[in-house]
């Protein structure tokens, strides 16, 4: 099992950035993949990027030249720049692991709120 820590979120005014980070821990030897959510007001969840383990990285069209994902070691990190209102939500990570065919890790995630 994967325990998930996701960090990070703020309020922050449109055009700015933010840098999230989640921290695995548990069996992360497991880890096939790792990716981010999140759920705006109103809206349904959505997949924002996955990082593999070997570094391959997809990034969703609604952010895709505006945040990026990288990984170090047993921690992901989104980095978000020209933030919109739109991407106001609760960012939340979660890891794929050997053998399963579902994301998993689920935790509370991180608020992220863009507002003038």
């Amino acid at each position: 099992q994967v325990r998930l820590v996701e960090s990070g979120g703020a309020l922050v005014q449109p055009g700015g950035s933010l840098r999230l980070s989640c921290v695995a821990s548990g069996a992360t030897h497991e880890i096939t993949a790792m990716g981010w959510f999140r759920k705006g007001p109103g809206k349904q969840r959505e997949l924002v990027g996955v990082i593999t383990t070997s570094g391959r990285t997809t990034i969703e069209d609604p952010v895709k030249g505006r945040f990026t994902i990288s990984r170090e070691n047993d921690t992901m990190y989104l980095d978000m720049s020209d933030l919109r209102p739109e991407d106001t939500g609760v960012y939340q990570c979660v890891v794929d692991l050997i053998g399963s065919d579902r994301w998993s890790g689920w935790a509370q995630g991180t608020q992220v709120t863009v507002s003038p």
